[in-house]
């Protein structure tokens, strides 16, 4: 089994009987921070899903944080995604409860059930993304910037070797995106947290340098426009 967070060989990635995505071959290590670019409908979506399990991987090798894509099933898909955080560009939090019952929900939903280490792990998260004196805030009363920090907290939860990041800038202010670009880079830096970053801003991307991947024409390319 590869070291990789992220490795992928000779992977091809279907949607129904469509193939997307050919021949790819991608692997990313511990605590890189990592773009990926491309079009709409050349295959980003696919190969994120791909990576939490919400595709099935069918042709190729597959490893993340570990876990064998081409071994996954309904019982084995949530050990995987214990060991991952997604951050969704629409922040996805419950209406109906505060910050802190969020991050809680989350927590039970992935096997913790001891109450007093919860209020320790929320505690810890919310003060990752400077946050910890809105645990009792409902979402509405939040900002955009402020319900991103939260969806970041929730991905941090179970200490994730891997946090895969679908357009997180995408509905925020510049200044805004800064913050939350700042925050991530942090997290990749300072808990050796490997992050693949699905974006369409550019702008994002060269003030925050980083490797890219891009999806095109079928295939996925690195930084120097070579097929991988």
């Amino acid at each position: 089994m590869s070291q990789s967070i992220i490795e992928l060989r000779n992977v091809n990635i279907y949607q129904g009987k469509s193939m997307v995505l050919g021949n790819v071959n991608i692997s990313l290590d511990k605590g890189e921070f990592v773009y990926l670019v491309g079009k709409t409908g050349t295959g980003k979506s696919s190969l994120l899903k791909t990576l939490y399990g919400d595709l099935e991987l069918r042709e190729g090798e597959g490893w993340v944080v570990g876990h064998d894509l081409r071994h996954l099933t309904w019982k084995t898909v949530p050990f995987l995604r214990r060991n991952l955080g997604v951050v969704f560009q629409d922040f996805q939090l419950l209406t109906d409860r505060n910050v802190n019952e969020n991050l809680k929900f989350v927590l039970k939903a992935t096997g913790w059930k001891d109450e007093k280490l919860m209020d320790e792990k929320i505690a810890d998260v919310l003060e990752k993304v400077n946050l910890k004196t809105k645990g009792f805030k409902m979402p509405f009363e939040l900002s955009g910037g402020e319900q991103q920090r939260v969806d970041i907290a929730r991905a941090l939860l179970n200490s994730p070797k891997l946090i895969l990041a679908d357009e997180p800038t995408g509905n925020l202010d510049p200044e805004t995106s800064d913050e939350i670009m700042q925050l991530l880079f942090h997290i990749s830096r300072d808990y050796n947290t490997t992050i693949l970053m699905a974006t369409h801003d550019y702008l994002v991307i060269k003030k925050f340098p980083a490797r890219t991947i891009k999806t095109e024409a079928g295939k996925v390319w690195d930084n120097a426009g070579i097929a991988m």
